[in-house]
C-alpha cells in the first residue's frame, strides 16, 4: 500500500497502482518525545505525530509513503526519515518524493512530466492503467462537486488537523466549508483531460496548472476571493496557526478582500494548531452574533 504526506500529488497515478491508501493517518494530539529529539520547531505541527508514529512502527503495514516537494514540511520530513533509516534509527516503509514544478513556463511542465514518468516506472504504472484511473477520478470529481447546503461558514486559512473547528461551526447551525489537512492532501483538483493518447502528459498539465498550495503562483488574496465566490457564505472565519509564518505575509491583502465582501468575518491569527487556545469558543461566539 502507498500513503501520501503532502499536497499537490498525482492521485490518478497512485490510483493506477491499485495500492493507494490515501493520506497518512496520525493522531494530532499524541505525545511526540522521540520526534522532538529530531525535529526543529519550524516544522509544521503535523510532522511530530507522523514521525513519532513512524518511529514506533505504526506505518510498517505500508510499502511506500509519497511525500510532496510542494510543501516545505513534507519535503524536509522526507529527507529526515531517509537519514534516520540510513542510520538505523527508524525503519518503516520506503519514503518517496514527488517534485511538481509550478513556474508557468514550458520547461516546468516538461520537468513535471519527467518526474511523473520516473514515478510511473518506480511504481510500475502503465499508460492504460493511468488512463483508466483518470476516467475514474473524473467520475469521482463529478460526484463530489455538490456544494454545502444551508447557511455556509467558510473556514479559510490553515487547514486544521481534524474537524474540531468544523464542529464548532456546525454547532451554531452553519454548514462549514473548508478542508482539513488530510482533505487538502487528498483533494483531486481540477478535471484531468481524458483520451489524449498521453495520459502522463495530461496529469502533468493538471498538476502544473493547479492553483492553490504553498508553491502556487496564485495570489492568496485572489484564492480567498475565489473561495468566497464559490462558497457564497453567510460568514467567514480566517484561521492561521503560529507556524504558518509564510502565508501570514498576505494577511493585509486578505483583510482587504474580507472587507470588500461586506460579509461578517472573524480573523484568528498566530493560533494553536490543536485549538487549545479557545478558538472554538471564539468562533461560536462570533457565529451566534451573525444575523439571519
Amino acid at each position: 500500500m502507498i500513503a501520501i504526506a503532502g499536497p499537490n500529488l498525482p492521485h490518478e497515478l497512485l490510483a493506477a497502482t491499485g495500492r493507494a491508501s490515501g493520506p497518512l493517518p496520525y493522531d494530532p494530539d499524541r505525545a511526540t518525545p522521540r520526534a522532538c529529539q529530531w525535529l526543529e520547531s519550524k516544522f509544521a505541527p503535523w510532522a511530530g505525530p507522523v514521525l513519532e508514529t513512524w518511529a514506533e512502527g505504526g506505518y510498517d503495514g505500508l510499502d511506500q509513503v509519497l511525500f510532496s516537494r510542494a510543501d516545505d514540511t513534507s519535503q524536509r520530513l522526507y529527507y529526515y526519515i531517509c537519514e534516520l533509516q540510513r542510520r538505523g534509527a527508524a525503519a518503516g516503509p520506503e519514503p518517496l518524493i514527488c517534485d511538481i514544478a509550478k513556474i508557468p513556463r514550458s520547461a516546468s511542465l516538461l520537468r513535471t512530466r519527467e518526474t511523473l514518468a520516473r514515478l510511473c516506472e518506480r511504481l510500475e504504472v502503465s499508460s492504460a492503467c493511468l488512463e483508466a484511473a483518470i476516467v475514474a477520478a473524473n467520475r469521482s470529481r463529478a460526484a463530489r462537486s455538490a456544494s454545502a447546503s444551508g447557511r455556509v461558514c467558510l473556514l479559510a486559512g490553515t487547514p486544521p488537523p481534524d474537524h474540531r473547528l468544523h464542529d464548532a461551526i456546525t454547532s451554531c447551525g452553519f454548514a462549514p466549508q473548508g478542508r482539513t489537512l488530510a482533505q487538502d492532501w487528498a483533494d483531486l483538483g481540477a478535471v484531468v483531460e481524458e483520451g489524449t493518447g498521453d495520459p502522463l502528459g495530461a496529469v502533468a498539465r493538471q498538476l502544473h496548472e493547479r492553483e492553490g498550495g504553498p508553491r502556487s503562483f496564485l495570489d492568496p488574496a485572489a484564492h480567498l476571493t475565489r473561495a468566497i465566490d464559490e462558497a457564497a457564505p453567510a460568514a467567514i472565519v480566517l484561521w492561521r496557526i503560529e507556524e504558518d509564518d509564510a502565508q501570514i505575509w498576505y494577511l493585509p491583502a486578505e483583510r482587504r478582500v474580507l472587507a470588500a465582501s461586506c460579509l461578517p468575518h472573524l480573523v484568528l491569527t498566530r493560533r494553536d494548531w490543536l485549538a487549545r487556545d479557545g478558538a472554538a469558543d471564539e468562533i461560536i461566539a462570533f457565529l451566534e452574533g451573525v444575523e439571519e
